[in-house]
């Protein structure tokens, strides 16, 4: 009895924090996207091989799934981590991550589609905990020398 107890209370504890919703404006028609999810919808993606002249080999292109696609030029909210790029000071342009430091792209431990370039409006004060953020969504398939996922004019929600 006191295990059907606690996994209820766990169940219900994850219902409540999927439900936990962030906002994307289209004009004035407003989409809902819950955050967990949006990392989760940012990897439902697919990569088909070219051959790139500049680096004389095949490199792996995105293929943005429908989802993805209708979130282009969005506003959108995510919670992640701040990956700096020129040290750990305050930044307007950095690389945000699903995964913390230790286990981001970079580190080797998650996939491209877990990070994202960040153009920030006001220099946004680096931190080792998550944070929220707020930006236009920017879908990259052409530019090997940028991330996939670019957000633009970003503005801290909150910690």
């Amino acid at each position: 009895m006191i295990k059907l107890i606690k996994y209820t209370t766990l169940l219900l504890a994850l219902l409540l924090i999927n439900n936990t919703s962030t906002y994307a404006q289209e004009g004035e028609e407003l989409m809902v996207i819950k955050e967990e999810s949006l990392w989760k919808t940012l990897s439902k993606i697919t990569y088909k091989q070219e051959y790139n002249e500049l680096f004389g080999f095949k490199v792996d292109i995105p293929v943005f799934s429908n989802q993805i696609k209708e979130l282009e030029g969005q506003e959108v909210e995510v919670k992640g981590y701040i990956i700096p790029i020129e040290g750990y000071k305050s930044h307007k342009e950095f690389m945000f991550s699903a995964f913390p430091y230790n286990m981001c792209f970079f580190c080797g431990g998650a996939g491209p589609e877990t990070v994202m370039e960040v153009a920030s409006l006001e220099p946004i004060e680096y931190s080792a905990e998550q944070i929220k953020i707020k930006g236009k969504l920017v879908l990259n398939d052409d530019d090997i020398n940028r991330m996939m996922y670019i957000l633009e004019d970003v503005r801290l929600v909150g910690q």
